[in-house]
């Protein structure tokens, strides 16, 4: 069986560790088979898509019934805290983003210019997840934004993830009443994060030109439960064997409708597209529940 990391409200994580072939834990997630995945507008318990029938796939699991039920019951408790968080956000008018991507990818270098293109214009705070360390919220210091701390390794386990108790523990840190956007920058990882609602309105992905045009292919949860996919570094192109329109195809293989913006972060190319989508979120996340489609 796998073991259980106990968060500080109570809640209960289970992770898998099989033994590799030298004896020594091979970290492995008992959450999600590449066909299922997490729909981050359900918070109700049942947003978890696919979520009994993958589990049963994967031939490194105990597939008994017992297991399964246990599995739910982690499941539900983390979808009903990520509903609690998604009411506390609306009920003070805040819109939040989970920003996801693999290590590397460029996120905290894009938030560094997002923060700096909507200050004095959008109140923004920020909830910057790590495993251990302050180097990423030290970086985006002095930009006119609220920002908390998550560090994973400190009572909850070291995950790779941020999930929805994890972000609760943080909300109380941060001036809601005097926000009007929360980015929630998780711990990169390209499998891991997709998998749990955290109460965000919408996710993005930050994808490096880097990683090869085949990641969605290899890691199908993350890129499917995207609503956008931030394509950065693209000022490294020309120096790359890169080919953009393969990514874009192999992309839409797995999410027909995914939305895509060009950026780089460094030069600021695309970042002002990035933050007029990040606009149009905040905008959407304040319109009267009956008249959302």
């Amino acid at each position: 069986m796998g073991r259980f990391h106990r968060h500080d409200d109570g809640t209960a994580h289970e992770h898998d560790h099989p033994q590799g072939h030298d004896g020594t834990p091979e970290h492995e997630h008992s959450h999600l088979g590449d066909g299922a995945r997490h729909d981050p507008q359900h918070g109700d318990g049942a947003g978890l898509i696919g979520r009994e029938e993958h589990l049963g796939d994967h031939s490194a699991y105990e597939t008994g019934r017992e297991r399964i039920e246990v599995l739910e019951r982690i499941f539900d408790e983390n979808d009903r805290t990520a509903a609690a968080n998604r009411a506390d956000l609306l009920h003070h008018g805040v819109c939040a983003v989970n920003l996801m991507s693999s290590p590397g990818a460029g996120k905290t270098t894009l938030l560094r210019e997002t923060l700096r293109r909507l200050a004095g214009t959008v109140r923004v705070g920020v909830i910057e997840g790590d495993i251990e360390t302050s180097l990423d919220a030290d970086r985006l210091t002095g930009f006119g934004a609220e920002i908390t701390l998550v560090n994973t390794g400190n009572g909850f386990g070291g995950e790779c993830h941020l999930d929805a108790p994890m972000v609760r523990s943080a909300l109380p840190r941060l001036p809601l009443s005097e926000l009007d956007l929360v980015l929630i920058e998780n711990v990169g990882n390209l499998v891991c994060p997709a998998e749990f609602d955290v109460g965000e309105h919408a996710r993005a992905m930050i994808y490096s030109v880097t990683e090869g045009e085949e990641k969605p292919l290899k890691y199908p949860v993350m890129f499917r439960s995207s609503d956008l996919v931030v394509i950065n570094k693209i000022d490294l192109l020309p120096h790359l064997d890169f080919d953009l329109e393969l990514f874009r195809a192999n992309l839409r293989k797995v999410n027909p409708t995914v939305t895509t913006i060009d950026v780089s972060a460094r030069t600021g190319d695309g970042v002002d597209a990035w933050c007029a989508w990040l606009g149009s979120q905040l905008a959407g996340s304040r319109q009267p529940a009956a008249s959302v489609q």
